[in-house]
């Protein structure tokens, strides 16, 4: 029977490739899509998006932290994959009782990989994951650093005002991409003050568009309190998904480099 470990150091066995699959985490809910899975994956959660078809029609199972655990049970699913940071340890704690459940955790670009690349061995997709990790790596290949990174802060929420530390997937995104976090000396999801950025001459200033779904109107207030700071909207799926979508997250980051100033 395999054996698989999953990045917590935990490990399951499946009596066979897993053809009744639940994602609990959008980001590994898009890579089954992209490895070539359809009918076996049964269940996803609210805010697996991507791809639009499987938002539509696939059976939802909660959000990721507020689970239908009866729901899941009813389902009966062979394989489930979570998240350490997405989902709640209790309600995994409950599932693992009754279903094989792989973990993912990761917090940086080889995370991100060697996560796929297990995924796709669990599925049967190997050779899929692959080719997929070849093509990610290229890509990251063709981001060339700036001579001068910007002072930045990147927000998640409002009220309060949250931003990452150093630890997080995010943060590597933003070390890619070419930005200088200024909390990368804080730990996870730490508050934030706009007296904090203006005393940490905050230069860059990015909204996400999730989880907190940042506006102009947003941009608007946060300039007047720091009118010498630039203030931007970014597509939070590319900084913080690490699933396929990470094909798409250099090209997107060339983009952003624009903003710039302009390499020696």
């Amino acid at each position: 029977m395999p054996v698989f470990t999953d990045q917590l150091g935990r490990t399951i066995e499946l009596k066979q490739t897993p053809n009744r699959i639940i994602s609990l985490v959008p980001s590994q809910t898009e890579l089954l899509y992209d490895l070539g899975l359809d009918t076996e994956v049964i269940g996803i959660t609210k805010f697996c998006v991507h791809p639009d078809k499987w938002f539509r029609t696939k059976t939802k199972v909660g959000g990721t932290k507020q689970l239908h655990i009866e729901k899941i049970k009813k389902l009966k699913p062979d394989l489930i994959i979570a998240n350490k940071e997405e989902n709640v340890k209790k309600q995994i704690e409950e599932l693992e009782k009754h279903f094989p459940v792989w973990i993912s955790d990761v917090n940086n670009l080889n995370d991100a990989l060697y996560m796929i690349e297990a995924v796709g061995q669990i599925v049967s997709k190997k050779n899929e994951a692959e080719f997929l990790i070849k093509k990610i790596e290229s890509a990251f290949s063709e981001l060339k650093a700036p001579n001068i990174k910007l002072q930045t802060c990147y927000l998640i929420w409002k009220d309060p005002y949250m931003t990452v530390g150093g630890d997080t997937f995010i943060n590597n995104m933003m070390e890619h991409a070419g930005f200088k976090n200024l909390l990368e000396n804080k730990t996870r999801y730490p508050e934030v003050t706009i007296a904090e950025l203006q005393t940490a001459n905050c230069q860059l200033l990015l909204l996400s568009s999730e989880p907190y779904p940042f506006a102009q109107k947003h941009i608007d207030e946060l300039h007047t309190q720091l009118p010498n700071t630039k203030i931007i909207l970014v597509d939070g799926e590319m900084f913080s998904w690490y699933g396929s979508r990470l094909l798409k997250a250099p090209a997107y980051f060339i983009q952003l480099q624009k903003i710039l100033p302009r390499r020696h």
